[in-house]
Formats: structure tokens, sequence, C-alpha cells
């Protein structure tokens, strides 16, 4: 009963247009004063050690590397570097897109940051060879997703906070998932491409991609800076953000230039602005399952879901049903913060792998990023493109049933995201 009383009250706020991180404070301080007798000091503490973790400080660091990325002319670079490699292909700027989208993903950690670095720069040049605007934008909407799951990644920093899951770990069983929507993403663009005609790029000479790849290897260093940071043991994932921010912002200022030192306060104050959402939302994640578990509420629903006789399978099933529909209505930091409490205990129990769980989670987010009504990626795009939100859902249609079907095949091969953090750290 008392499950659902919290569950309606939090819907009723977040309908009337509240934000999620609001309608999750006022919901449990509602409930604990009217229905509880936990003391309000309590809350307070819970508040202040909720976000006293480590890994946390990953988040602000990541936000940081992302927007100096993001204004340092690292994209543009990444995007050179991709139309030399596969613009002779069909389709080959929009392959260079999805290929440039992976490497800017691996340096940035944020699906938004990649849709804007790398959208503002090729779909442009793509409406100017004569692809059609709506195809350029599905192509960026989808592949940008892919800043979410392949590492570093800012959801699987908060999936670890939340479930105290190794972030070394995520990282890691996000490589080969990463790599295999890029190139099932890459698939579905060139055989469109190809069936439609769409034009191709004159092949480049391995001499222009040696000097494409010179241009763009600072930014591709970070990759290896971070990644390989982490698999060596040289730093943590939270020292390898620090390391990823310093890096990027001396990258973005005095290698390439393209970034005034003038210019360095505002990106400092939109990280810090962001940042400080991300951290509100978190906090009042934090308290909504302090509540949940003081009054048993994942235990309880573990209980009931082992009852019905579900197994592994029909688990992962409501799963990925539930997620998919809270993307509906929500952002990936809020779903994940209020999901991953009550799910993360039934799959314990039913004996689904901690890290498995956490990439599946991560593609669920992926495709909610790409649909309406509040897929943030959407949003993005329709602001560079110009595009209603309604025509850019009819454009990504078959890029989201290609990350549809990806999605079933990582929920059931779970080897798919096991196999590399298993070598690695076995």
């Amino acid at each position: 009963m008392n499950a659902l009383i919290i569950f309606v009250l939090l819907l009723a706020l977040m309908l009337t247009g509240m934000p999620i991180s609001i309608s999750l404070g006022l919901t449990v301080l509602t409930f604990l004063f009217t229905m509880t007798q936990v003391p309000i000091e309590s809350v307070a503490l819970k508040l202040f050690t909720g976000i006293e973790k480590f890994e946390i400080m990953a988040i602000p660091f990541f936000i940081l590397a992302g927007n100096f990325l993001t204004h340092g002319g690292v994209a543009r670079r990444m995007i050179n570097f991709a139309s030399d490699m596969v613009g002779h292909w069909h389709g080959g700027l929009a392959l260079a897109g999805v290929l440039a989208c992976a490497l800017f993903a691996a340096v940035s950690g944020s699906s938004p940051a990649t849709v804007v670095a790398i959208g503002s720069i090729i779909l442009p040049a793509m409406v100017r060879q004569g692809y059609p605007k709506s195809f350029g934008a599905g192509v960026i909407t989808t592949s940008g997703a892919l800043g979410i799951l392949i590492p570093p990644s800012i959801v699987m920093v908060m999936y670890s906070v939340t479930t105290n899951t190794s972030v070394g770990k995520l990282f890691m069983a996000g490589v080969v998932p990463g790599v295999m929507l890029a190139f099932f993403l890459g698939l579905t663009t060139w055989w469109l491409a190809r069936k439609h005609g769409y034009p191709r790029m004159a092949k480049a000479s391995w001499g222009q991609r040696w000097a494409s790849f010179r241009k763009s290897a600072w930014g591709l260093l970070l990759i290896v800076i971070v990644m390989g940071g982490i698999y060596t043991g040289s730093f943590t994932p939270t020292e390898a953000a620090a390391m990823a921010a310093v890096y990027a912002f001396v990258i973005a200022v005095f290698v390439y230039k393209d970034l005034k030192l003038k210019q360095v306060g505002k990106v400092l104050l939109d990280s810090a602005s962001m940042s400080a959402m991300l951290l509100y939302i978190i906090t009042n994640a934090v308290l909504f399952s302090f509540l949940m578990t003081s009054e048993n509420i994942p235990q309880a629903m573990a209980e009931w879901l082992t009852g019905q006789g579900l197994g592994v399978v029909a688990f992962l099933l409501v799963v990925n049903v539930l997620l998919l529909l809270a993307g509906n209505v929500m952002e990936p930091s809020s779903i994940v913060l209020i999901m991953a409490p009550i799910l993360f205990p039934v799959a314990m129990k039913l004996g689904v792998d901690p890290v498995h769980f956490g990439i599946l989670i991560v593609v669920n987010m992926e495709v909610g990023m790409c649909h309406p009504p509040v897929g943030l990626n959407l949003y993005v795009a329709s602001g560079i493109t110009k595009m209603g939100i309604t025509e850019l859902t009819v454009a990504v249609w078959p890029w989201l049933l290609t990350m549809l079907a990806f999605l079933v095949l990582v929920t059931y091969v779970p080897q798919i995201s096991l196999w590399l953090p298993n070598l690695i750290y076995s």
C-alpha cells in the first residue's frame, strides 16, 4: 500500500510539470512527514552521506572535459579523419558521422554533447552534398546516443553509485557493445544510402588519411589516457575523469587553439551549471532510494516477482519494457537513479550479473534518448536541424529499430558485455 502511495504521489507531482528532481524530494518529504516516524535529522544525514562518494566526483570532471572538447575543435578534426576513412562508401558522409560520433563518445561521456559537437558540423555538410535533411538527422540523433554506452559514460557512473558496482568493470563492459552498436548503425546507414543512391565522396589517399589522423591524434589520445589508465590500474575512473578534464583544456586552448582563454570562463560556468543540475537530481534520488529501502519496497518487490515464478528470461523482458516505458517520460539520469535501486535486488536474487545488468540499463537509456516525448537527443537534434519533433521521430525509425534489435541481443547474450571485463579482471 505504501509503495502505491509513494508512486502515485511521485507521478502526480511529475504530471504538474515539476522537475523530476524536485518531484522526488517533495515525494520523500511529504511521505516521511505524514506517514512515518522517521526523524527528520536522518533525512539531512542521508542528503549529506548520499553524495559523499568518490565516484560522484567523476561526473563534473567528465562534463567539463566534454565541454572543452565540444568547443575546442576536436569534433571537426575527428569528422575529417572519419570522412577520409569511410567517405568513399555508399552514404560516405553519413557513415563518417556514425564513426565520428563513436570516436567523440569515447572522449566525452555524454550523448547530447556528441549530438551537438558532431551534428552541428556534419549535418549542414550533408545537406550541401545532397542528402535529405531527415536522413542526416536520423543518423546523428541515434549515433549520438553512443555517448552513454562507449566509455567513459556519465550514466554508468550513476549506475555504479546507485548499486555499488565497479565503474572500471562497467567502462570495460561498454567497449564491445559500443563498437557493435556503432557497426550496426553504420550498416543501417550504408544500406539505406545504397538503396536510395545517396552521394559518395572521392576516395582519400593513405597520405590524406595519415594527415587527418595526425591532426585528430591529440583528441584520440584522450581515449588511450582514460581507458589505458583505468585498465593498467594507473588511476581510478574518478582520477581518469580529472586527467581528462585537464588534458581536454590543454589541447583545446594550447594545442588546437580553437578555444580562447577568455572563453574558458563560460565553459567552466556551463559545466558547473550542468553538474549542479545532475548532482541535485542524484541527491534527491538518494533520498528516494532511502525511503524505498526504509519501507522495504525493493525487497517486497523482489519477493513478489520471484513468487510469480519469473525466470531470468521473463524478468529481463519485464525490465526492458519498464525501462522503455520510463524512457517515454524521464531522462536517463532520473531513470537510473529511481529504477536501479528497485530492480537491482531482484536481478541479484535471480543471479543476473551486476555488470551485464548495468549495460542492459544503459542500452535501454540510449533507446529512450531517441524517441518522444522526452528523448533528449531528439530535442538537441531539433535545435540543430530546425526540424519538428514529429518529423524527427519519423526520421529516426530505421535506426531506432536497429537499436531495439541490438537491445534484445545484449539482453540475452550476456557475454557481449562480460567478455572484456572478465578477460581483464580475471
